[in-house]
C-alpha cells in the first residue's frame, strides 16, 4: 500500500524507523482512530497505529494520515490477535488507545467465533503486552452500550416521532453505569467480557486502564456500513441516491456524538488516568444530543433539499428502542461536555462528504441498525 508522496505505509520492513516514545493506537485507521490519531499528530507527538486495514474506507483513511503527518505517523499493517505484532506495538508506547475491535452485532451473529478472537482475545493480548513491559502505559479501552443489551425492563413510549422512557429520571439523564450489565449478541458478550478484563487488570496487575462504553459516534472520515456508523451511512446513502433501510418502526433514538468531542474526551482521560483508573464511562452525546432515525432522515432532506428513499425491516438481534448515555460520571471526573450539536454535527459530516467526492466512498451494505 502507498502513502500520498509514494512512501510506503511500514508492513514487512524493521518494526520502528524512530526511537523513543510514541502514541499507540490500535484500529488507528478507523474513522474514530484516523480523528484521534490526526489531533495527537498536530500536537507533535509521534504516533504508532497497528490496523489490519480491514473496513471499507480505512485504507484511504490511512493513506491521509501518512501523507498528511509523514514521518511522525508510522503504520503497521497487522491484526491485533498476532500476539507477538501486539507485544513489539507495545514496546515504545507511553499511552495507548485500544481501537481495534469487530464492530457490528450483525456480523457477530453470522461468525460469533472471529468475533470472539477479535474482540476479546485481541484486547488479552495488548493486556498481557502491557502487563508484561513492567511499565506504567496508560490505556483507554472502547467498549458499548451493547453490554446493557435490550435494556429488558426500560419501559418506553412513542413521543411524536421517537420513543422515550417512561421514568422522568432517566428521561432527563440518560442511561447511567448503575445499569446492570446485561451482555446480548455475540458483540455483545465480546465487547463486554473485555471491558471487564480491562477493569480487572487495574485491580489484579495495577494496570492504569480505564473504560469508555460509546453511544453512537459520528464525523468526518466515516465510511458508515449498514452494520456500524448509521449516521454516516444515511448521509452517504442518501447522497449516492441509494434507498435507506430502518430496520425496526424508526423511532429508535440514540445520542450521537461528534467524533471532535470524543477525541477531547480520549485525552481528558489519559491526563486524568491516576484518579480514573478502573472506572467505566458512559460517553455519548447525553439526552442534549438526540435523535431518532426518521428524524435523522428528515435533517438529511433539510441538508439535501430532498427525501431520501426509505424502506423499512423487520428488528434485528440485540436492537434498543431508546439508548442515551447519562455522561454525569465522567463530567464529574473531568468537567468534560460536548460542545457540538446534531445540527453542526450532521451539517459538518455533510460537507466532509461532499469534500471527499469522487473519493471511494463505500457502495455496498445499503441499510443500517442504530
Amino acid at each position: 500500500m502507498k502513502r500520498s508522496g509514494g512512501t510506503e505505509l511500514e508492513q514487512e520492513r524493521g518494526f520502528l524507523v524512530w526511537g523513543g516514545r510514541y502514541t499507540l493506537i490500535t484500529g488507528g485507521a478507523g474513522f474514530i482512530g484516523t480523528n484521534l490519531a490526526d489531533r495527537i499528530l498536530h500536537s507533535g507527538k509521534r504516533v504508532l497505529i497497528l490496523d489490519n486495514l480491514s473496513r471499507p474506507g480505512v485504507e484511504e483513511n490511512a493513506s491521509w494520515l501518512a501523507g498528511t503527518h509523514g514521518d511522525l505517523v508510522q503504520i503497521r499493517v497487522q491484526d491485533v490477535r498476532d500476539r507477538k505484532a501486539v507485544s513489539e506495538a507495545v514496546q515504545g508506547a507511553d499511552q495507548i488507545f485500544h481501537l481495534a475491535a469487530q464492530v457490528a452485532v450483525t456480523t457477530s451473529v453470522d461468525d460469533p467465533l472471529q468475533d470472539f478472537e477479535i474482540n476479546l482475545i485481541g484486547t488479552l493480548n495488548l493486556l498481557e503486552a502491557v502487563r508484561k513491559s513492567g511499565r506504567i502505559i496508560p490505556l483507554i479501552f472502547t467498549s458499548t452500550n451493547k453490554v446493557y443489551g435490550q435494556l429488558e425492563g426500560l419501559g418506553v413510549r412513542k413521543n411524536g416521532s421517537r420513543y422515550e422512557p417512561l421514568e422522568p429520571e432517566i428521561r432527563v439523564r440518560g442511561i447511567s453505569e448503575e445499569r446492570p450489565l446485561n451482555f446480548c449478541s455475540p458483540y455483545g458478550c465480546s465487547k463486554g467480557a473485555s471491558d471487564q478484563y480491562v477493569m480487572d487488570y487495574t485491580r489484579t496487575y495495577d494496570l492504569r486502564a480505564a473504560v469508555f462504553r460509546m453511544s453512537c459516534i459520528y464525523g468526518p472520515h466515516q465510511f458508515g456500513t449498514e452494520d456500524q456508523g448509521w449516521v454516516a451511512h444515511f448521509l452517504i446513502s442518501a447522497m449516492e441516491g441509494a434507498p435507506i433501510t430502518v430496520y425496526g418502526d424508526g423511532f429508535q433514538v440514540r445520542d450521537i456524538l461528534y467524533v471532535n468531542d470524543l477525541v477531547d474526551a480520549f485525552l481528558l482521560a489519559q491526563s486524568r488516568i491516576e484518579t480514573i483508573r478502573g472506572n467505566a464511562f458512559n460517553i455519548g452525546g447525553g439526552p442534549s444530543r438526540t435523535i431518532s432515525l426518521v428524524e435523522l432522515i428528515a435533517r438529511i432532506e433539510a441538508l439535501q433539499g430532498s427525501r431520501p428513499g426509505v424502506r423499512f425491516s423487520d428488528w434485528r438481534v440485540g436492537d434498543q428502542k431508546y439508548y442515551v448515555s447519562d455522561t454525569g460520571k465522567f463530567h464529574k471526573a473531568t468537567g468534560w461536555f460536548p460542545k457540538v450539536d446534531v445540527v453542526e454535527g450532521t451539517t459538518r459530516l455533510h460537507e466532509w462528504i461532499l469534500a471527499a467526492r469522487p473519493s471511494p466512498i463505500r457502495a455496498a451494505g445499503l441499510g443500517a441498525t442504530a
